[in-house]
């Protein structure tokens, strides 16, 4: 998996979806079919969840997915079904490619819902490291930054104007170490 599409948070390392389904494609991704196998509602505690079959050259893999408004960023409530497919397909997708970490988005957010979590948490770097030698540092890459656009439509509000307020700067002026966090957050994974 190549590093630009893995994160860590916490210590532990994850990939990203958008990194599996760039390596399944590579590897000759037939097909991607989803199932909505239950539909949020009071009854169920507004539980959704999907299945995902993902057809390779290799074979036929699965994967179930969930989410549910507590074990979703408040930023990603609205859009529950899209979040179980995403984690079914992540699943799937992980099984086809033997990808053996978690992807980010099939995490759930143990974190309390405050308005600051939108903002990223900087932590000062010892002097050494300022010099440039980091690779968060580094510009972020199209394909960052392509997926960090796409979810900035899906779950803010007034899209990629709003999001540069919040940011305080053009999304394209946003090193790799913002992007990768800012996808963090809006994937509703709050570090």
């Amino acid at each position: 998996m190549r590093e630009e599409y893995m994160i860590e948070r916490q210590g532990k390392r994850f990939v990203l979806y958008a990194g599996l389904l760039e390596e399944a494609h590579a590897r000759g991704l037939r097909s991607i079919d989803t199932e909505l196998l239950q539909i949020p509602s009071v009854e169920n505690g507004e539980v959704a969840i999907a299945r995902a079959v993902v057809r390779t050259e290799e074979g036929k893999f699965s994967g179930i997915g969930d989410a549910s408004p507590g074990n979703v960023g408040r930023a990603i409530q609205p859009h529950i079904i899209r979040m179980a497919e995403t984690r079914a397909k992540a699943r799937a997708l992980r099984d086809a490619i033997n990808v053996g970490v978690a992807a980010l988005e099939e995490l759930s957010d143990d974190e309390p819902e405050r308005q600051e979590e939108f903002a990223p948490r900087r932590e000062a770097k010892p002097a050494q490291q300022r010099v440039g030698e980091d690779k968060n540092e580094l510009p972020a890459t199209r394909k960052q930054l392509n997926y960090l656009e796409a979810l900035v439509a899906d779950v803010v509000e007034d899209g990629l104007n709003r999001f540069e307020e919040m940011v305080g700067k053009p999304v394209s002026e946003l090193t790799r170490g913002e992007a990768s966090e800012w996808i963090g957050r809006l994937s509703g994974r709050a570090a």
